[in-house]
């Protein structure tokens, strides 16, 4: 299953980056985000950036291992992590347009093996679920960008 969404946001590209790739403070940003803790940092970049991320879920916390496995500065970010028989593969990806910073959010679920087959046969009744939420994050990602203060100062960079 494939759910995507995108946000347009005003504001600068390297913004938008800072914004999306600030996985340490995505707790404070995301308002669908409950914890994040930090497995393992590189030593530059963000590619290898493992950290357990944990949301409610259908009213219950679910924590979840990500890793960033491939990065282009500025272009966009791919994430993979696994659950329950089940491997997530996520790509986060900008774009300019006359309107601003186009941030778009792709999300695939594939099933490992027969028995998550079979519990994903359900799952395409959640898409309009997952696709709300994969927009809730967009649009706070979009309330950082787009605040008076950039999303740097916000953060205490200069």
């Amino acid at each position: 299953m494939i759910v995507e969404a995108s946000v347009t946001m005003k504001g600068s590209r390297a913004a938008a980056w800072a914004a999306i790739t600030d996985i340490e403070n995505a707790a404070a940003a995301l308002s669908g985000v409950e914890r994040i803790d930090i497995v393992e940092k590189p030593l530059a970049g963000i590619v290898g950036l493992r950290w357990r991320e944990t949301r409610i879920l259908f009213g219950e916390p679910a924590t979840v291992e990500k890793k960033i496995t491939d990065a282009v500065e500025n272009e966009f970010y791919r994430t993979k992590a696994e659950s329950d028989g089940f491997l997530f593969l996520t790509t986060m990806r900008l774009s300019e347009s006359a309107d601003g910073i186009t941030v778009t959010s792709a999300h695939e679920t594939k099933p490992q093996g027969l028995l998550a087959s079979l519990k994903a046969l359900p799952m395409v009744f959640f898409k309009g679920v997952v696709k709300k939420a994969i927009l809730q994050d967009l649009n706070d990602l979009k309330a950082v960008v787009e605040q008076p203060s950039s999303a740097a100062v916000h953060r205490g960079r200069s």
